[in-house]
């Protein structure tokens, strides 16, 4: 709400170029939220990917949340009005990139009733795959 006011004064005092600075810096802000929201459902993606991987095995409640995830992912990263996304599929991928110790490290807490270290854990899985296909359950999600 600050930022607004001071827009207003800016174009009231006829500093354009201000105005423009104050803008693109609520531009970036905005970017960053969506950024910020759209990798904490990649982080929930990730933990029941790396759990099923983990486990050899799914649960509906996994499934569910795997689903809520990618319709979280997919309604954060659409652009309203202008169309298309705010991450392209490499931002995607890197937030996967980003997020995915964080997640086996959360996995591990929960898998085999947390008996094996988030190191162990990254050992019995094949990370690569599992980033793979958190990718491409994002980029080929319809609601």
């Amino acid at each position: 709400m600050e930022e607004i006011m001071l827009l207003r004064k800016l174009v009231e005092e006829h500093d354009y170029k201000g105005a423009l600075v104050l803008i693109d810096h609520m531009d970036e802000m905005a970017r960053d939220d969506k950024i910020n929201k759209v990798g904490a459902y990649v982080f929930v993606l990730l933990v029941h990917l790396i759990k099923q991987q983990a486990e050899n095995r799914t649960v509906r409640s996994w499934n569910h949340l795997i689903e809520k995830a990618l319709d979280g992912i997919h309604r954060a990263n659409k652009r309203r009005k202008t169309g298309g996304q705010y991450l392209s599929a490499i931002e995607l991928g890197e937030t996967i990139d980003e997020r995915f110790n964080l997640a086996i490290s959360e996995a591990a807490s929960e898998v085999f009733e947390g008996m094996y270290s988030s190191n162990k854990i990254a050992k019995m899985i094949d990370v690569e795959q599992i980033k793979g296909k958190a990718l491409e359950l994002i980029v080929t999600y319809e609601l």
